[in-house]
């Protein structure tokens, strides 16, 4: 088996274990699943749990999807927007073909509280919208306290996080070309967890790369609060030495404290202050503020504990957490495509549960993140994870997955393929 069919099977098989289901039986799914589902965040995991709710029911639990975007802008792909080899459309998908396809009902506005005991969900403006679950996938919010000079009137404008594709990522790219050739990219990393582990070295490369073609004085300084690079670090370290000589310079051991946005200066716990041109500062994270307020935040004040057969929060009964705001388990990512998985397994809980069965007992869960080194080249890491019943977690199942041996033109194919193929199934 090559390494597209482990990739389909294991979406394939991941959807038969979610249902806990054969293949051939899918259309049962629904059974007499009926009530309504209220939807908090229109990512990765929430889209994709409205959706797949109302194609499991049958169309028979009434879905609605909180989520203030006009359209779903993808993290995964981002970065290349920073290189300059894609435009903020190639990554932005509208949200309609949920309403249109599937009968999701959208409401247009943020999601202020939750009243776990009346099951209310409060919008901006006051109204209410009642649920018999709940799905919260609020994605990160950011913990300012730890770098005070951020606070700050117009700190937050000046320098970016861009950790949330959008809006900022187009402004990061604007400073990027404002630089001045010779000018100094700044990135700094929070130590982990945090959302896309590769993320931030992948940026690192978007930006070399850019710079190599328009700007090739100019220089990418990588300062990482943790000990090495968290994700694929061979892979990225040859691209830095191979293709961004002299261009990329990586300090691990850097963690921040504190910035002087007027000044243009990092400041750090036991290194010495760093100043650039651009200051692209991604800060510590924590599950997104909706869930933070409501209480679900058990693990450690930033993350969400939840049961991994139904994706409910052991905080919280009836409410169901997803995606990034999640307390992960061993070795599983905070990435888009885990995301969409929690999305599918929680639909398929969230319909067992209000059908009167029992969810499955044996979800599985596959994952594969892809890193752009340069416009074209790309490597890859994947897994597959399993429930342990014992443990109570999920676990990696040995000798799944893998990484790439080398960045090609062809993993890059690979991943815009699977950009494609993921936002159909989040969004189509």
């Amino acid at each position: 088996m090559d390494r597209r069919q482990f990739i389909r099977a294991g979406s394939a098989a991941s959807v038969v274990f979610a249902l806990g289901l054969s293949a051939g039986c899918a259309s049962t799914a629904g059974g007499g699943a009926g009530g309504k589902v209220v939807v908090i965040g229109g990512g990765y995991g929430g889209a994709t749990a409205a959706k797949y709710i109302r194609m499991w029911s049958g169309g028979r639990i009434e879905v609605t999807l909180v989520e203030p975007g006009e359209s779903f802008v993808s993290c995964p792909i981002s970065n290349l927007v920073l290189g300059g080899s894609k435009q903020i459309g190639d990554v932005t998908v509208p949200y309609d073909g949920l309403a249109r396809r599937h009968g999701v009902k959208i409401v247009r506005t943020r999601a202020e509280a939750i009243d776990v005991d009346k099951r209310l969900v409060r919008l901006a403006g006051g109204a209410t919208l009642p649920y018999d679950r709940l799905v919260v996938s609020p994605g990160v919010d950011f913990m300012w306290d730890a770098l005070p000079g951020m606070k700050k009137p117009g700190a937050q404008d000046k320098v970016l996080h861009s950790w949330k594709a959008g809006a900022q990522t187009v402004a990061l790219r604007r400073q990027l070309e404002a630089m001045p050739d010779g000018g100094v990219y700044a990135l700094s990393i929070p130590l982990a967890p945090y959302r896309c582990p590769p993320g931030p070295y992948e940026r690192a490369c978007q930006v070399a790369h850019y710079f190599s073609q328009a700007k090739p004085r100019s220089k990418v300084l990588v300062l990482d609060a943790n000990d090495d690079v968290t994700s694929k670090g061979p892979l990225f370290k040859k691209a830095w030495a191979e293709r961004y000589k002299g261009i990329i310079e990586y300090r691990p051991k850097h963690n921040a404290i504190d910035v002087d946005a007027a000044t243009g200066t990092l400041k750090f716990d036991f290194n010495d202050d760093v100043k650039a041109q651009v200051l692209n500062v991604v800060p510590p994270q924590r599950a997104g503020d909706i869930a933070h307020n409501a209480g679900l935040t058990t693990a450690n004040k930033r993350w969400c504990e939840v049961d991994w057969l139904t994706m409910e929060s052991v905080a919280a009964k009836n409410v169901h957490v997803l995606g990034d705001a999640l307390q992960i388990a061993p070795l599983m990512p905070k990435s888009g495509h885990m995301a969409n998985q929690h999305g599918k397994v929680a639909a398929a809980a969230i319909v067992a549960l209000l059908s009167g069965r029992q969810p499955n007992a044996l979800p599985l869960y596959n994952n594969t993140c892809y890193s752009f080194v340069s416009d074209t080249d790309v490597v890859h890491v994947a897994s597959v994870h399993r429930y342990d019943a014992e443990k109570k977690t999920m676990l990696t199942v040995p000798g799944s997955g893998g990484v790439s041996a080398a960045a090609s033109e062809l993993e890059g194919r690979y991943a815009m393929a699977w950009a494609r193929n993921i936002w159909a199934d989040t969004l189509m």
